[in-house]
This record gives structure tokens, sequence and C-alpha cells, in this order.
């Protein structure tokens, strides 16, 4: 089974157990749980619904694994020919890594069985 989930104007496509790293969120703490519930698109194995933007009452849990991390470094340089102008700035994103632990479709039939 997997899902579709949106987060911060990004498309994430998950399944149990799945890591992935979302926007960062200030509010949280390692163990925390966060839910996720603009759900796309959800997969059980036979069938898929899919959300018109949004498939109501289904939901994605995560765990926090990490709170604060930070992505890496993007150098942004601007030069201007012959007048000797430079510019060099940086910048670091800051993103919470989740690990998915449940998704709950209402109405999914789901045809394959988790393996542990």
């Amino acid at each position: 089974m997997f899902a579709v989930i949106e987060n911060g104007n990004r498309q994430h496509r998950v399944q149990t157990g799945s890591v992935l790293s979302v926007d960062y969120d200030n509010e949280v703490q390692a163990g925390a749980t966060i839910t996720f519930d603009r759900v796309l698109l959800a997969n059980g194995g036979g069938a898929s619904v899919i959300g018109t933007p949004v498939i109501s009452g289904a939901t994605v849990t995560a765990e926090v694994l990490i709170a604060e991390e930070k992505g890496p470094k993007l150098e942004i340089q601007k030069l201007r020919r012959r007048k000797n102008s430079r510019r060099h700035t940086g910048h670091r994103q800051k993103h919470t890594r989740v690990k998915v632990t449940a998704i709950t479709v209402p109405g999914l039939k789901v045809v394959e069985t988790p393996v542990s």
C-alpha cells in the first residue's frame, strides 16, 4: 500500500516504514507524532482512490526521527563582468526527518499484506 501526500508544495510517495524529509516545523520534538491530512492518492494493491483534490478522511501518520536537520549547502555567486563586483552568499534549508507509521484511507481495501 502506498499514498501520495502533499507537504509544503511538494508531493511525496510514501509507504509504511518509509523515511522522508519534510519542511521544518519548529513546534515538534523527536519522538512526536505528525499527521498529514492532505492525501492526494492511495493505492491498496488492487484498487486506487484518487482525491479531488484530496481524499476526505484519509490520513498518514508519521513519527518524528530528527526534529531539525540541515540540508545541503547552496552557494550563490553573482558576478558582474568587468566591474570588479562580486557577491558570494550561501543557504542551508532546515528539514524534519520523519518515518511513516500508518496510512489510513476509509473505504480502501488492501490486497497485499505488509511484510514484517
